[in-house]
């Protein structure tokens, strides 16, 4: 855990200050886990452990997986990885027109088991567009993985969940945010449109 810390703090991943996160909440942390991505072999270590438990699990029978998906924008370099560590094919979903989350670029065999990956799970929302999109194309979602579990306890994911590292970070409600209590300009890094 303390060398995916490392590894996002070497990156510049790991970014402080006032966010607006993709979920709507606010934090005084943000995950640009697209800074650790550039450098592949730095990607490769933060996920040896994560893919480890991943492949022992399948190779157990607790875990099926077929295939990898990832959403737009944040997994779709995270998904190719996934995908090729575990030899696996990859794709990823992304939003349409009118901001739903498909698969456009890609034909879904029914019934394929998929591991869902995202960059940084806070809430879990752009994870679980991904899976609604896959299994309304007749797909299974057998798991999900991220980089950085950020979660507030009590935010359960209903399948199983594996995650590189988890990181407590500021979580706040907008009406609750320490920062914008202290007039602090909030900045929204992350790619989706709220």
């Amino acid at each position: 855990m303390n060398n995916v810390i490392n590894l996002l703090k070497e990156s510049g991943a790991m970014l402080e200050g006032h966010f607006l996160l993709s979920s709507g909440r606010h934090s005084d942390r943000y995950f640009q886990c697209a800074r650790l991505m550039q450098y592949p072999e730095k990607t490769a270590a933060a996920l040896e452990e994560i893919i480890k438990k991943i492949r022992a699990d399948m190779a157990s029978g607790i875990l099926k997986i077929g295939a990898v998906a990832g959403p737009a924008m944040g997994a779709v370099v995270l998904s190719y990885e996934f995908g090729r560590q575990l030899g696996l094919p990859a794709i990823f979903t992304e939003r349409d027109d009118t901001g739903v989350m498909r698969i456009r670029r890609f034909d879904i065999r029914p019934g394929t088991r998929f591991l869902v990956v995202e960059d940084a799970v806070t809430t879990g929302k752009s994870v679980g567009e991904c899976a609604a999109a896959l299994e309304s194309a007749g797909a299974t979602v057998s798991a999900l993985a991220c980089i950085v579990d950020r979660r507030l306890p009590g935010n359960e994911i209903k399948w199983p969940f594996y995650s590189a590292v988890k990181i407590d970070a500021a979580n706040w409600d907008p009406a609750d945010c320490e920062l914008c209590k202290k007039g602090v300009p909030a900045v929204k890094p992350g790619s989706r449109k709220i």
